[in-house]
């Protein structure tokens, strides 16, 4: 018997209304876009301005209380950040909050409310009118509480995490151990997350029926598609360096620019 799927449930925030047929709720498939995304908006609103605030940190998904569990299991996101940066202030003082509230406030009970987006762009999509122009992408949207990691084991079981999620293996190719500075000078955040969902689009161009009937147009516009993969280029030394590139940093960027390739040019022929 194959391994049930797990879903975040449908809400108000998280549900996809417009091409629903493109949406995906499944934990796996919106884990695994989130972990190979370099960058992550994460927006919170700010008590000291209207404006909802957006940062880009750096976070990967996972579970210290359940190490090995599966990116189709139930994770938090642990995202990182500077001591004194103004949203982990913002975090810090609803703790406190939180820590002080008894039977009071829902929210502060659970932390900070954060949403946390991600995409790829991966073809550009050219149709014979402007108006059916498009992309494929795969985006996400997760929304959660946050709150501050004050236990040491768990801070540091996250920066790992954190730090193999850009290049695997690398927390142990780094120099070791962290020194009571830099633990200090790094705040880490816990995302417990409510829901979330993905939304992806691939195939080629999708053509009105009067456009594909017009020659005029189709003898002088070129219709077709742009393939958009990310790639990374050759490691390029420091003048201090004395060591050759390690073998984890290297399969790491053929591993990362055939997946990405492969995937961009299989998705136009969906």
């Amino acid at each position: 018997m194959g391994r049930h799927t797990l879903e975040y449930p449908k809400t108000k925030d998280n549900t996809v209304r417009r091409h629903n047929e493109r949406a995906i709720y499944a934990l796996e498939t919106i884990h695994n876009l989130i972990n190979s995304s370099q960058l992550l908006d994460v927006s919170f609103n700010p008590p000291d301005s209207p404006f909802p605030a957006t940062l880009p940190m750096i976070g990967h998904m996972g579970s210290f209380d359940r190490p090995s569990a599966d990116l189709g299991d139930p994770l938090g996101l642990y995202l990182h950040g500077y001591v004194s940066s103004r949203m982990m202030n913002v975090a810090r003082a609803t703790n406190k909050d939180k820590d002080k509230s008894e039977g009071g406030d829902e929210q502060q009970e659970q932390g900070l409310p954060v949403c946390i987006a991600a995409s790829h762009v991966d073809a550009l999509i050219l149709a014979t009118s402007a108006f059916n122009h498009s992309y494929n992408y795969r985006s996400v949207v997760l929304f959660g509480y946050a709150t501050l990691v004050e236990d040491d084991a768990e801070k540091t079981y996250a920066m790992e995490l954190i730090t193999n999620g850009v290049v695997p293996g690398r927390w142990k190719t780094s120099r070791q151990p962290p020194t009571k500075a830099e633990m200090q000078s790094t705040s880490i955040l816990k995302v417990k997350i409510t829901s979330g969902s993905a939304k992806f689009r691939d195939g080629g161009v999708s053509d009105d029926k009067h456009d594909l009937q017009n020659e005029e147009a189709q003898n002088s516009v070129w219709t077709g598609v742009v393939p958009v993969f990310s790639s990374l280029g050759e490691p390029v030394s420091t003048t201090y360096n004395k060591v050759e590139v390690p073998a984890n940093v290297t399969d790491f960027i053929k591993d990362y620019n055939n997946e990405n390739k492969e995937y961009v040019l299989s998705a136009i022929k969906k």
